[in-house]
């Protein structure tokens, strides 16, 4: 554990440490009402939040691999491609869950289906959910089932901020008039200034209400910004519920099995891009 650095995020403080059928299921997804959050907790397992597009093999293993973790109630997959899932996808989707399942009673997997081609369709609400922690995931990150599990713990203690894998660091560049800007920092970043402001969603616990906020009180022009540019969806998710709470995110230290775009240096240059989403959520904030 390194100390605080400059930045002024957090310093590096960090947690590391028969089967019966269930119908496979689709929804179109709708929004809904929005309360502020409470600190109401149920003491029932998470469901798996599962971002993918068109990389079925990754897709695959993820839910072989999710689905053999203690404590996962059920497996939603965000689906945005043109076209519905194939019969033989849903199949065999809906085996590789119910075999590798370590409940008896198996595990939900349900395809959440967007007419809509944006990153934005991975935090729509979902109505029905029966568990309040979501663990949002990328098709193509695994961490270790104890990991998981460790990370679950950690936001029951938490559960209205965010407990992640992925920490990431953000400061303040410079001032122009009244407007802040910032620059964003990568794992680098974090272990150069042994410091960090956010996790980002690609691998992170947040309560399911989070998903209510961003998708029908996020500023339109936000949404309208990560659907143009494909970008900055995990960190708008992660300056809104640290705006909206106040509470700093928690990082727990895990390995992972990890082939993304934020080690790029063209993602790089974008999400340093997506700073001004920090400024305009604030003012959201403060003004509300």
């Amino acid at each position: 554990m390194r100390g605080g650095g400059g930045g002024g995020g957090i310093p590096l403080f960090f947690f590391s440490g028969s089967n019966r059928r269930i119908p496979l299921r689709f929804r179109q997804l709708s929004p809904g009402s929005f309360t502020r959050i409470k600190p109401l907790l149920s003491w029932k397992g998470y469901t798996i939040l599962i971002n993918t597009w068109k990389r079925n093999d990754l897709l695959k293993q993820s839910v072989v691999h999710y689905a053999s973790c203690v404590g996962v109630e059920s497996i939603h997959i965000v689906w945005s491609e043109p076209d519905r899932p194939s019969d033989s996808l849903c199949d065999a989707l809906w085996q590789a869950a119910q075999l590798n399942s370590k409940s008896c009673n198996g595990t939900e997997l349900r395809f959440d289906l967007n007419e809509e081609d944006s990153l934005n369709n991975r935090f729509k609400e979902i109505m029905d959910l029966e568990t309040d922690a979501i663990f949002s995931i990328d098709d193509d990150v695994l961490f270790p089932c104890a990991s998981v599990e460790l990370a679950f713990r950690v936001w029951q203690s938490a559960p209205t901020t965010m407990v992640g894998f992925v920490p990431r660091m953000h400061w303040l560049d410079r001032m122009k008039g009244n407007e802040e800007y910032y620059r964003y920092g990568g794992w680098w970043a974090v272990w150069w200034m042994g410091t960090y402001s956010m996790v980002l969603s690609k691998a992170a616990f947040f309560h399911k209400r989070y998903l209510n906020l961003y998708t029908n009180h996020m500023p339109a022009s936000i949404r309208h910004y990560v659907t143009k540019y494909r970008n900055c969806e995990d960190i708008a998710m992660s300056f809104l519920v640290a705006n909206t709470t106040g509470a700093p995110p928690i990082w727990v230290k895990g390995r992972s099995i990890y082939c993304g775009c934020l080690v790029k240096h063209s993602c790089f240059t974008l999400n340093s891009s997506c700073m001004f989403l920090h400024t305009r959520l604030k003012k959201l904030i403060q003004h509300s």
